[in-house]
């Protein structure tokens, strides 16, 4: 799925100066594949990229096209399908339920979908190291600990797309690069793509496109 913008500007940035290679204003798309790095400042617009590609967002002037459809015109319940089979995001608030355990949390993605037993949902938690954490409440975990079962939750569905909101603010370059990897192969799996915004931190990663704010 190619997500095209055209001359998307989100009205709450419009009054401020962005740059001439900014995606706001200008034409730009999302080829299917791509693994994209997405650099910005603080309060140029990162989450609101996050929603407005997932449809959360509609004040903007211009066209948001997936595969050359204008999703203005989508129902609800076709951005619930995409949501769920199209699209899978980490947001930069993470969005997990913090009494439920890091079990239930993926639990609650992963069968909806259909998509990992609990052997492989602990297999990727022993891959990034919070295997342990399985049964404890999400809320008593640490940021980086909750950015690493977000990722695993994101990960827990089909998609063409991943989006993720600053993943690794917390993360120490060890667990980066251990999640970076984890990402990768999921992707490649799926043979998606996925977006990555940061504050300008390319994590040593090789990325084939990087966009600015």
């Amino acid at each position: 799925m190619d997500i095209t913008f055209q001359t998307i500007m989100p009205i709450p940035l419009a009054s401020i100066q962005h740059q001439k290679d900014s995606i706001w204003g200008n034409d730009f798309v999302l080829t299917q594949g791509k693994k994209i790095l997405l650099n910005a400042s603080s309060g140029k617009g990162k989450s609101t990229f996050t929603n407005l590609i997932l449809g959360l967002r509609k004040d903007y002037d211009g066209k948001l096209l997936y595969n050359k459809q204008d999703t203005s015109q989508f129902t609800s319940d076709e951005w619930t399908s995409i949501r769920q089979k199209d699209i899978a995001v980490v947001f930069q608030d993470l969005q997990l339920f913090p009494s439920l355990t890091v079990k239930e949390n993926l639990q609650l993605k992963s069968n909806l979908t259909g998509t990992f037993n609990d052997n492989e949902l602990l297999e990727m938690l022993k891959t990034l190291e919070i295997e342990d954490k399985w049964n404890q409440p999400c809320g008593l975990l640490s940021m980086g600990q909750q950015q690493r079962v977000a990722i695993i939750r994101a990960l827990s569905q089909p998609f063409k797309w991943l989006i993720l909101d600053e993943p690794f603010s917390h993360l120490d370059e060890e667990n980066t690069q251990r999640s970076l990897k984890l990402i990768n192969e999921r992707c490649d799996q799926l043979q998606a793509g996925f977006v990555l915004t940061s504050l300008g931190d390319s994590h040593q990663f090789n990325y084939d496109q990087e966009l600015k704010l």
